[in-house]
């Protein structure tokens, strides 16, 4: 299998480690009704076309308790503590006693018969196994294992040798989760084909897979964990341009290629991720291409409106101004508007419209429901939003040939409150903390040297990509 040499980071700050960004909200914790619903043991089951007969799904009870122990973690609240570690509890104890053993690995299994409703050959009937599954597994048995009295931890760390050895056997036999392509670059498989070889190569599955295979790392410092992340890191750096779908939401997986538009924030936090478990600052440049390419929709707050003319467009979307596939953003009307001095409006929607650049949808005066072009010199939302937070810093090299670069430093608001020109007769390099979008325009955050807090333009300097190999 191939492998670039990606090294892994031992001492992530505990906000910044796998699954502690999306806790499970005390109103979420007991769910008796809906699709995914506790039963009278507390084991969370699926339930399709919401009849009464539960069944297993392994991602889903495992995202559940990772969900349960991220609360645990920060609540206050002792009772609400015991609460979510139990819940988390009796989900890997499920997980236990459901799995089965097969070539000297465990593997969690699906109770019901599945059939991709877009993905051709992605059709299962139960049980059926998933890399993504047996990946986020290895996250719940030693994150569970870390919360838990030493005496309590073995059953655990033993569940995850078995899940670890799972991603250790590959496709020669049935179940399995890890192939080596035509090319030698390994996948981890959400959706595994019947044949070897065969499957979906589903980007978001096998990242979440290795959010797992870090835990396990972290947990174990075995080296069989860490050349594993190597090569599937390898893999994802590899089939980048595979994944991206410029001006548009990425594909959802390399088989078919469909562009996936509820997964485009899953594929930017991930790599994201990734470039933190690796220090490596090409997985943040991808995640950066991603937000650029069609951002997260649920961005509001005030448009700044220079003096000027501006073209206004109606498009074909949801009421809400969210994109449907079937309207597919079309142009309804358009029309010109002049103010006669700088103006602002509220927006309720910031995103890419098919097709064309990034609008901003006014939500509020005359020109409610109309759109505007994102400009950052005439048209642009204030303040900053959608920030990558680096780390480690990422390194910014500013031009030499005395070339001036503005740099400002600005309020919460938008307002700019200090303005300098950098110049540098050779080439001069200064570290970022973060990149957002300030006032319409990318922008990266300086951390340290006489421009510590100002934000200089993604255009004016260059950022470094090259990942950080061992």
């Amino acid at each position: 299998m191939n492998q670039a040499g990606y090294r892994l980071v031992p001492d992530l700050p505990e906000a910044l480690r796998p699954w502690r960004d999306r806790p499970i909200p005390w109103e979420g914790a007991s769910p008796s009704s809906g699709t995914y619903h506790l039963d009278d043991n507390g084991v969370y089951l699926y339930y399709p076309a919401g009849g009464t007969d539960g069944r297993d799904h392994p991602v889903g009870q495992i995202q559940f308790a990772l969900g349960c122990l991220a609360s645990y973690r920060v609540e206050t609240d002792s009772a609400r503590r015991a609460v979510f570690l139990a819940r988390a509890l009796i989900q890997a104890d499920r997980l236990i006693q459901q799995h089965i053993e097969s070539r000297g690995a465990w593997w969690f299994g699906y109770g019901f018969d599945f059939t991709h409703t877009t993905h051709s050959g992605v059709s299962y009937t139960a049980p059926w196994y998933s890399g993504m599954a047996q990946g986020e597994a290895l996250s719940l048995f030693v994150q569970l294992a870390a919360v838990l009295p030493e005496a309590e931890r073995a059953p655990y760390m033993a569940a995850a040798d078995g899940a670890f050895a799972s991603l250790q056997v590959e496709d020669g036999d049935y179940p399995w989760a890890v192939n080596t392509d035509s090319a030698g670059y390994l996948w981890i498989q959400e959706y595994p084909g019947a044949e070897p070889g065969t499957g979906d190569y589903t980007f978001n599955g096998m990242i979440f897979a290795m959010l797992g295979v870090y835990d396990y790392w972290c947990a174990t410092g075995d080296p069989a964990a860490a050349a594993l992340y190597d090569a599937c890191a390898t893999t994802i750096a590899a089939y980048w341009p595979r994944l991206r779908n410029a001006r548009w939401y990425a594909y959802y997986c390399n088989t078919h290629r469909i562009p996936a538009t509820t997964y485009q924030q899953h594929h930017i936090r991930l790599l994201e991720q990734v470039a933190r478990h690796t220090a490596s600052p090409d997985f943040f440049d991808h995640a950066e291409r991603l937000v650029d390419d069609c951002p997260a929709p649920g961005v509001s707050g005030t448009v700044q409106f220079e003096a000027g003319s501006f073209t206004l467009y109606r498009f074909d979307t949801a009421a809400s101004g969210a994109w449907v596939s079937t309207k597919g953003d079309a142009q309804l009307e358009s029309k010109s508007v002049t103010f006669s001095q700088d103006t602002r409006a509220p927006a309720s929607v910031r995103r890419r419209i098919q097709g064309r650049g990034i609008y901003y949808l006014i939500s509020a005066g005359a020109y409610a429901g109309w759109w505007v072009g994102e400009n950052w010199q005439t048209a642009y939302l204030l303040g900053s939003v959608l920030p990558t937070v680096y780390r480690p810093a990422r390194t910014l090299t500013f031009p030499g040939g005395s070339t001036p670069v503005e740099v400002c430093k600005v309020a919460a608001d938008g307002t700019v409150t200090s303005r300098r020109t950098a110049s540098f007769v050779n080439p001069s390099n200064a570290p970022a903390s973060q990149r957002a979008i300030v006032n319409g325009r990318p922008q990266f955050l300086i951390s340290a040297g006489p421009y510590t807090g100002y934000w200089v333009p993604a255009g004016a300097v260059t950022a470094d990509t090259t990942p950080a190999l061992g």
